[in-house]
């Protein structure tokens, strides 16, 4: 088993650091502004930031037959047995809409799509590092530090299961 960090860009960061201050300000201003039937919208900015922190992505495990994508408090695996291909490509998500998920708020993860891998699933914390891998039935999108050995490491395993 090799863990690899997912680090985060600086858009990523600039984004979360952005909308959780954002967050918390309206949070607070409605706290202050003293109108009680509006102290549960005070709650929703804040429940955003918390829900989608869940989400984030904190590194990757390559095992011998499968990748665990660890998040904050699970972790998801995706079997390697039926992997087609694995290929370190930066900046794969360019030119993506999101059709499901999060699009930066302590990660890109979800359903996203384009033209150059169609419909595909992130699980992403910088996209500089993509690594695009493909499965019969789906394209999945990581971005681990040291990309060009995680595409090494993902394809020896593959080939092991």
């Amino acid at each position: 088993m090799k863990f690899y960090k997912a680090p985060w860009s600086k858009l990523l960061i600039i984004t979360s650091s952005l909308v959780t201050a954002l967050g918390a300000g309206i949070a607070i201003g409605f706290i202050w502004s003293g109108h009680e039937v509006l102290t549960w919208v005070a709650a929703l900015p804040i429940a955003i930031v918390a829900g989608s922190a869940l989400f984030m992505i904190r590194g990757y495990t390559v095992t011998a037959n499968a990748l665990l994508i660890h998040r904050l408090f699970w972790t998801t695996r995706l079997p390697l047995g039926c992997l087609e291909s694995v290929l370190f490509e930066p900046d794969a998500m360019r030119g993506s809409i999101r059709l499901c998920g999060n699009g930066g708020l302590f990660s890109f993860t979800g359903l996203f799509r384009n033209k150059t891998l169609g419909n595909y699933h992130a699980f992403a914390t910088d996209l500089r590092r993509t690594v695009v891998l493909r499965f019969p039935s789906r394209t999945v999108v990581v971005s681990p530090a040291a990309p060009e050995t995680f595409a090494l490491d993902i394809a020896a395993s593959s080939h092991a299961a």
